[in-house]
């Protein structure tokens, strides 16, 4: 039971680090265009699919 008084403010911290590093990613534009590099393979030439 005293193991609670450690667990529950480390999850809670690790909580916090997740979404802090969630809101990060999408404040950086990380999320932005996931289909880029996908549609990269189709081209044939290098560059091509440069939006």
């Amino acid at each position: 039971m005293e193991i609670l008084v450690l667990l529950i403010p480390l999850s809670i911290i690790l909580l916090g680090l997740a979404a802090w590093a969630f809101i990060w990613a999408v404040n950086n534009r990380q999320f932005d265009d996931l289909d880029k590099h996908a549609m990269d393979i189709l081209s044939d030439e290098p560059g091509s699919n440069d939006r």
